[in-house]
């Protein structure tokens, strides 16, 4: 699904639903509840990054930085797996990319399976924040600057999974920078907060009129950066076919526009497509003192 437009700011049709993210608050906390019985302890470390708003925070980049770091193999669910993404999904692709080792699936089976390997390193978790399935000895949130709290309603009013609240259970944030700046992302205190940066690199040369087209959380940030003179929008991992690129090209060209995507956006292209429609990377740098901090972190739980 596209993300809706309300969730970034206060509107009246935000209102009406807060009645009813209410009650999807209180059946979350007793799925929650239930969920946490079966917990497991992993041998390993687990290095939880997740979110509290529903996707498009660039979470998956913070995730690849931080496990080439630590050499760590990943655990998520690989959402929306396809025969485009070698069935085990757009993110996963990704990060399999960057010669990581990338277990998708259930995390509780994938954790088990990598303790029984000698290895004694830790895993880095991609999302699971609000899975109380692995207990986590490290929980980083990532927020985007720009993004914020959104609207600062729980879903399905904004596009808040928990509530501020939940910001306590977190060992550190990452904030990705962007200006402007949302006012209402603030940290309680004693809670690490460091920052990271995204570079767009667009493979056109300067001058190149781009129709930019992306199926990701929020696609604006994207448009934005490669300075894009028209945009589609597509539902987030939106799986594209022969006959959307076909329209996509045509769309392009009456504009006389080069097509491009991101590379989520790359791998769930038709392989002929992906010959012919380049994407422009994101370089992700998170500050130098974080990586101190976790390694005195994760020395300090061993």
């Amino acid at each position: 699904m596209k993300t809706p437009w309300w969730f970034t700011r206060k509107t009246p049709l935000a209102f009406l639903l807060v009645p009813v993210s209410w009650v999807y608050y209180g059946l979350g906390r007793v799925v929650y509840g239930f969920r946490r019985m079966g917990q497991i302890t992993s041998r390993r470390p687990i290095i939880c990054v997740g979110n509290i708003l529903a996707g498009g925070v660039g979470k998956t980049p913070i995730v690849r930085e931080i496990a080439r770091f630590l050499d760590a193999p990943v655990v998520m669910r690989g959402y929306k797996k396809t025969a485009q993404t070698g069935n085990i999904g757009d993110e996963a692709t990704m990060l399999s990319a960057a010669r990581l080792q990338v277990h998708t699936g259930d995390r509780k089976s994938n954790v088990i399976l990598l303790n029984r390997q000698k290895a004694s390193g830790p895993i880095v978790m991609d999302d699971g924040f609000q899975n109380p399935k692995i207990k986590k000895n490290i929980s980083i949130l990532v927020f985007d600057e720009k993004i914020g709290l959104g609207n600062g309603f729980l879903l399905p009013a904004g596009p808040l999974r928990e509530g501020r609240s939940a910001l306590q259970r977190a060992d550190a944030v990452i904030i990705i920078r962007g200006a402007p700046a949302k006012k209402n992302l603030i940290i309680p205190d004693g809670i690490p907060v460091f920052y990271a940066t995204n570079k767009t690199v667009n493979p056109y040369a300067a001058g190149t009129a781009i129709a930019a087209f992306a199926g990701i959380g929020y696609p604006k940030k994207f448009f934005d950066a490669v300075g894009a003179v028209r945009t589609k929008s597509f539902p987030d991992h939106y799986q594209y076919t022969d006959a959307d690129v076909e329209k996509l090209y045509a769309w392009a060209a009456r504009r006389g526009a080069k097509l491009l995507t991101t590379e989520k956006d790359w791998v769930r292209l038709p392989a002929a497509a992906q010959r012919q429609i380049p994407f422009a990377p994101l370089e992700t740098t998170i500050d130098d003192d974080f990586y101190i901090w976790l390694k005195e972190k994760l020395n300090a739980d061993i």
